[in-house]
Order: structure tokens, then C-alpha cells, then sequence
């Protein structure tokens, strides 16, 4: 029985042994926003354990990493880049690795990271406004003001972001959705206010796709990806992007400075961005591939998205624009944000 008891101690020791020496490679993602059959091939292929987290919002993502957690990958919006190359939290990816070759132009040197040195794009997209059809009349869809008539009040869902909010706003009145001028963003405030006060809108985030699949709603503000699963669940759903301008994102693949596997980051990236992880990809979450020759295959004529006005996002709009990471107008929009909803 001793003896029994040593060689099973052994073969404990053993095994230890072998997980220590387990590579590892830590993503952190949005959450839905991958198919999860592509993490178990990953595996395999290359031999390391991939522990998958995901967040919320740039902002919680951000706090985890100042709370010193790390990771290898990041999937940060396109302010966040620039926060992160700012405070040189990022470092550059491996070109002789990462193929970007295949990458929509569209997605690519944006003012965040002008020559991509340190970001891969993977999902992108707009804000706009689904509506129900049986609804809404469409002649009422000249610009953003839609969001103003009283003929759909208490019919609004409105997306809880003070950025997106913001946004919203300054389109309206013909501002740039960065702005910093006080005189501006308090004209902003103000329309938003009297949306608050006029329209009895009903404050967002994700529950608003379930809920306007069921038509609880005449309108929402959403996410262009959220907008094309949508539009594939409920037929008598549109979307609308004003010509007044719109904010135009792009989620990307980064690795951080103090990434512990900073070979098989660059290794997770080139995977993610093959013709046949976007594909998956974009049939599993429904957000806008970045690679070009899959776009065209999915919006084509017996395209999985074809017709679907959400998943083709505009690409020639000249007052669509990035957001740009300002940490001082962030606060003043978060706390003027707080103001609108308190009234």
C-alpha cells in the first residue's frame, strides 16, 4: 500500500511538472464576440492553452490592465488604441507574422495608429438607428432629429453611452462628434435634454437588441452589428444612418507591453485574421469582417448578409468620424451625461 501511495505522489510530481511547463496564451475580448470553435483549433495547431476573458467596455478592460492583470491579446476600440500607444502600454506587432495583406484599405492606417504598427483590425462598424417599418413612417428619416419627434414619444430606446450620446447630438448640429468647443458641447447638452424631457426615452445597452427583434419599440440607437442580427430576426426592421455624419469604429487585435507571450500573440492574430477565422466569425457574431475578399462574399447577391443595409457599412461619407481619446472630454461628457438623465 506504501509503495502504492509513493508511485501515485510520483506521477503527481510528474504531471505538475508537465503543466508548469504549459504554454499559455491569455486573450481578453469583448464578450460574444468570437466563435469559440476557432480557441479549441488554435489549440491544437499550435500546442498552448488559451485562458479566454472578456469585458464590457474599453473602460473596464482598461482598469483590469491598471490593476496589473496581463495579458497577451487585446481587442480595444479605436480611442483605446491611442490611449495605449499614448501611455506606451502597447508594443509594435510582428509584420514578418502578421499578414495584413487582405485587410479592407477602409480599416487601415487610421489616425489612431497611422501605419498599424501596433493594431490588426478585427470587427468594424457604425452607429445608427434600427426602426420598425410598420412603425415609423420613413419620411420622418431626414437626419438624427428623428430621435426629437414627438409622434414617437415613449417609443425610443436610446443607447446608454455618453460618448455615443454625445455623438448623436453634435451630428445633429452639424458639429464634429469630437468636438471640444464649450459653446458646442453645451448646445449638445441641450438638445439632449430636451430629448430627455420630450421624449421619454428608454436608457440601453445590449437589451436592446432582444428587445426591438420583438418590435417593444419604434426606434433605437445601436450598433451596426447588433442592427444586422436584427435585421436577419425581425423583416420588418431598417436602418438608418443620417447623412449628418456618424461615428464609424473599429475594434483591433493589440498585444501589451508587458504581454508574457508576445510570439504566439503575433501567432493568435495572423489565425484570427485568415479568410476562414473571418468567415466564422462574422457568421457567428454578425459584426463587419475586415477582410476584403470575405466582405465582398458575404454582401454579394447569395451572400449570407446580402441586402442586409446594416452589415455593409458606408464607406464614403465624409462627416463619418473616429472617435479620438481626450481624457478631459471624456469626464465632461460623463458627467454632463449624468445631468441629462437626472433631469
Amino acid at each position: 500500500m506504501k509503495k502504492l501511495s509513493m508511485l501515485i505522489l510520483v506521477l503527481m510530481f510528474i504531471l505538475a511538472g508537465c503543466n508548469s511547463n504549459e504554454k499559455t496564451l491569455k486573450v481578453f475580448n469583448w464578450g460574444v464576440y468570437i466563435d469559440e470553435t476557432l480557441i479549441e483549433e488554435f489549440e491544437e495547431e499550435y500546442g498552448v492553452r488559451v485562458v479566454y476573458d472578456t469585458f464590457d467596455s474599453n473602460e473596464s478592460m482598461y482598469t483590469k490592465l491598471m490593476s496589473g492583470e496581463t495579458y497577451d491579446v487585446l481587442v480595444p476600440s479605436d480611442y483605446m488604441v491611442q490611449r495605449l500607444i499614448d501611455e506606451n502600454l502597447l508594443q509594435t506587432l510582428d509584420k514578418s507574422v502578421v499578414n495584413m495583406a487582405n485587410v479592407m484599405p477602409h480599416v487601415m492606417n487610421q489616425s489612431f495608429d497611422p501605419n498599424n504598427q501596433y493594431s490588426a483590425p478585427y470587427f468594424w462598424g457604425n452607429v445608427g438607428i434600427i426602426y420598425d417599418t410598420t412603425q415609423v413612417d420613413e419620411a420622418d428619416l431626414t437626419g438624427w432629429e428623428v430621435l426629437l419627434n414627438t409622434k414617437y414619444k415613449g417609443n425610443v430606446y436610446f443607447y446608454d453611452s455618453e460618448r455615443d450620446a454625445f455623438m448623436v447630438a453634435l451630428k445633429a448640429l452639424g458639429y464634429s462628434a469630437n468636438s471640444k468647443d464649450d459653446a458646442e458641447l453645451q448646445a449638445a447638452f441641450e438638445w439632449l435634454t430636451q430629448l430627455n424631457s420630450t421624449m421619454d426615452p428608454i436608457y440601453v445597452t445590449d437589451d436592446v437588441i432582444d428587445n426591438m427583434i420583438a418590435g417593444n419599440k419604434a426606434m433605437a440607437i445601436v450598433y451596426s452589428g447588433d442592427a444586422a442580427y436584427i435585421l436577419d430576426e425581425n423583416e420588418d426592421m431598417g436602418y438608418f444612418v443620417p447623412e449628418e455624419g456618424t461615428n464609424i469604429w473599429i475594434d483591433s487585435f493589440v498585444i501589451p507591453a508587458n504581454a508574457e507571450n508576445p510570439e504566439m500573440a503575433n501567432a493568435w492574430i495572423e489565425f484570427m485574421l485568415s479568410e476562414d477565422a473571418q468567415t466564422r466569425n462574422t457568421l457567428e457574431v454578425g459584426y463587419t469582417t475586415v477582410h476584403q475578399s470575405v466582405w465582398e462574399a458575404m454582401i454579394a447577391e447569395d451572400g449570407d448578409y446580402a441586402g442586409n443595409t446594416a452589415y455593409e457599412v458606408r464607406l464614403a461619407n465624409s462627416k463619418d468620424e473616429i472617435f479620438m481619446y481626450d481624457e478631459e472630454l471624456k469626464v465632461k461628457m460623463a458627467d454632463l451625461w449624468l445631468k441629462v438623465k437626472a433631469q
